[in-house]
């Protein structure tokens, strides 16, 4: 039997103390490109941990709520200060809306819950849908919830939390965005462009397929009334009235446009695969460009919110300054937050 060298050098004296050396079973060592277990978990925490924020939802009493792929999240959009942390039964949030009650409907794509502001709990789950994978939330003049599936359309009445109407047969079948125009009616982005429904009978009353990119992904109401349209590629602003394109934004011909929102001034915002943008709401001209985002694809938008601009993107979440222009991340949503000095 042999022993190691600093064993070795010990065995005299173990041996006159009459003391039998121990002995230890060889084994090959651990696999070198193995991690252990706590390091393995560590790293497979990393590789889920998705970043990107899909919606912004600032309530009656001032908070924002921040729906992304890692949670529900309800911050003080004046100092950023996260206030809770709801506990949903998933983590993928593609849309966000609150009733007239001030509750917080959350759209997943495993499902529809609620949540009650006054406990941060969810009230409410497991609504039957014609798809889990919920798109878009929009509450209608009378209080209603739509909810946008990518298999169709839901009606719920929030206060009872039941199901009211569902319309699936509906032209380009995805309902990725929701808007209403100035007579209340509800206007649907789809695969295929734009379908006009009847609020109060859930019958379709018009569609547009003549929209250039087809596939509509945002939609806005603009203090004239008019829809502001992003598409795969296009820019567009929409009579909702007559049903006909009444501008294409030429600068964004080719963009992909994924979040619009007006802010209080008048002005537009517009998010791109491509950057964040700022036009003047009755010209389109861009009036600028907002540099060192987390990430140049924007997602989500929330204007006049604590006195800033939220902008939620696919690698984290950041706020700029209505005021003075200043871009800051919020460091608990951004995958690499700089270093502070």
């Amino acid at each position: 039997m042999s022993h190691s060298p600093i064993l070795a050098q010990w065995l005299p004296q173990l041996e006159a103390e009459g003391i039998t050396p121990p002995h230890f079973q060889s084994a090959p060592p651990p696999p070198g490109n193995a991690p252990l277990p706590p390091d393995r978990v560590r790293q497979e925490n990393i590789r889920e941990r998705d970043f990107r924020i899909t919606a912004l939802q600032p309530d009656y009493t001032g908070d924002l709520w921040v729906g992304s792929w890692i949670g529900l999240t309800r911050i003080d959009p004046n100092t950023g200060r996260i206030n809770a942390r709801v506990a949903l039964p998933n983590y993928n949030i593609g849309a966000l809306a609150e009733d007239r009650s001030g509750r917080i409907w959350v759209g997943t794509y495993q499902g529809l819950v609620r949540v009650d502001p006054r406990s941060n709990e969810v009230t409410a789950q497991n609504f039957s849908l014609p798809s889990n994978r919920v798109l878009s939330l929009l509450v209608d003049h009378r209080g209603y919830l739509w909810v946008g599936t990518d298999r169709g359309l839901v009606l719920i009445s929030p206060d009872q939390g039941l199901r009211m109407t569902t319309l699936q047969a509906l032209p380009g079948v995805s309902a990725n965005a929701l808007a209403t125009d100035n007579e209340g009616q509800l206007w649907v982005g789809t695969l295929e462009g734009l379908v006009q429904v009847n609020t109060a009978s859930a019958l379709i009353m018009g569609r547009m397929s003549n929209i250039p990119g087809g596939v509509v992904q945002t939609l806005a109401k603009a203090p004239d009334g008019n829809l502001w349209v992003g598409t795969i590629s296009h820019l567009l602003v929409v009579n909702p009235i007559d049903k006909r394109i009444v501008r294409t934004i030429r600068e964004f011909d080719g963009r992909n446009v994924k979040s619009i929102r007006f802010a209080a001034d008048g002005r537009v915002w517009v998010g791109t695969e491509n950057g964040l943008y700022n036009l003047d709401g009755s010209t389109g001209a861009i009036l600028g460009q907002i540099p060192d985002l987390p990430s140049h694809r924007v997602l989500s938008l929330s204007p006049d919110t604590g006195n800033k601009l939220w902008v939620g993107t696919s690698e984290g979440l950041a706020w700029v300054s209505q005021t003075t222009g200043l871009v800051r991340p919020h460091l608990a949503f951004v995958r690499n937050p700089p270093p502070i000095y």
